[in-house]
Order: structure tokens, then sequence, then C-alpha cells
């Protein structure tokens, strides 16, 4: 099978892409309008990790078909604040439910019946519930396509003590979720690979 990217349409891309590049680590962002509001939706076109020095997170956010922001976008356009909730496997039904496309003055928390909490340093709610949370002001922003693409940086990190060990954050701890396409997703199952040329 080849594909030729300029031949193929924009939704044979997507769904090639959506299927090739998995598993994805799921965007939790969590933002609150200037009128109060707060929303929460998952993005899977997130790159966790852009810099470390300054840490920067980036998320993608698709333009409605009128060409406006999606809520998300919009409130962190507005306000240049976002949260970053961890979802794992105990949250992955919740997050799903907020993937539905609903009002702007619909709160999504409420919807998926989480509590939330209020951020440190920026004015955002996060996810109570979430083992770790990122909060970020805005970095940049760039256009690419009909996507709108946010650059975070990181000011706060929240990390829940279960997930640590000796200090350090332990990836046999911690059980995120990826995302796949369609509505599948995908469990952590961890190996290792010997490095003998360490």
């Amino acid at each position: 099978m080849e594909i030729d990217p300029r031949q193929a349409t924009v939704d044979e891309m997507y769904r090639l892409l959506t299927t090739l590049i998995t598993p994805r680590p799921i965007g939790w962002v969590s933002t609150r309008s200037v009128d109060g509001v707060d929303n929460l939706a998952p993005y899977s076109f997130y790159m966790g990790v852009i810099e470390a020095n300054p840490p920067v997170v980036m998320v993608s956010t698709e333009r409605r078909p009128d060409g406006s922001p999606k809520d998300s976008a919009r409130n962190v356009l507005d306000t240049e604040a976002f949260g970053l909730n961890l979802v794992t496997t105990d949250l992955v039904e919740a997050m799903d439910r907020t993937s539905d496309a609903v009002g702007a003055h619909k709160d999504e928390f409420d919807l998926a019946g989480l509590d939330r909490r209020d951020a440190t340093t920026v004015d955002v709610p996060l996810v109570a519930a979430a083992k770790a949370t990122m909060e970020c002001t805005l970095y940049d922003t760039m256009e690419v396509g009909d996507h709108i693409v946010i650059f975070g940086r990181i000011e706060h990190v929240i990390v829940d003590d279960e997930l640590v060990t000796d200090g350090k954050i332990d990836v046999e701890k911690v059980d995120t979720v990826g995302r796949l396409t369609g509505s599948y997703y995908a469990k952590l199952e961890r190996f290792q690979v010997d490095r003998p040329w360490q």
C-alpha cells in the first residue's frame, strides 16, 4: 500500500495519521473563559514535551467549520493560561465524556461529574482526581492548516505522592492512557530493552 498525501482526501489522511501515529498522549486541557465558565476537553494532537528549558508543551486545536476557535483555544488566547490533567485508567471514561462538542456555556466538569480544584499559579480549574497536573501560561501560537497550535510554558506541576518512589516519579506507577483512533484507547504495557552499549 502506498499513499500520496497530495492525492488523498483530508479524511483519508486523518484516518491514516491517527491510526499509524499511536498511541498518542492525551492533553486533557482545562481552561476558564473570561466570563468564568470552566472548560475541559481532551486533545490527542498533543506533544507533551517540546523543550525542557524552558519547559514547553504543545496542543493543536482544530478550528470549527466556520473558522472560529474551539472553546479551549479561545479561552487560552483570551486568558493566556491553561491546565493539563494526567489521563489515567480510572479517569478514561470521564475524559472521553468531555470530548463531546457542547456549547461554550456548558461546563464539562459538571457534564462528566468531575470535581475540580483551582490551580496555584494561573486562573484555571484542574481535575481534582488527576494524579498529576501542569499549570501553563501561553508561550506562543502558530497556524497550521485549520489548526491553532498552542505552545504553553509549564509554570507549576503537582504529582500525587502515590506515583513517587524515592523522590522520583516511578514509571511503574503511572498508568497513563494513550489515544488510538475512533473510540479506541491503549493502556501501558511496560518493558525494558537491554542497552549493553550504555
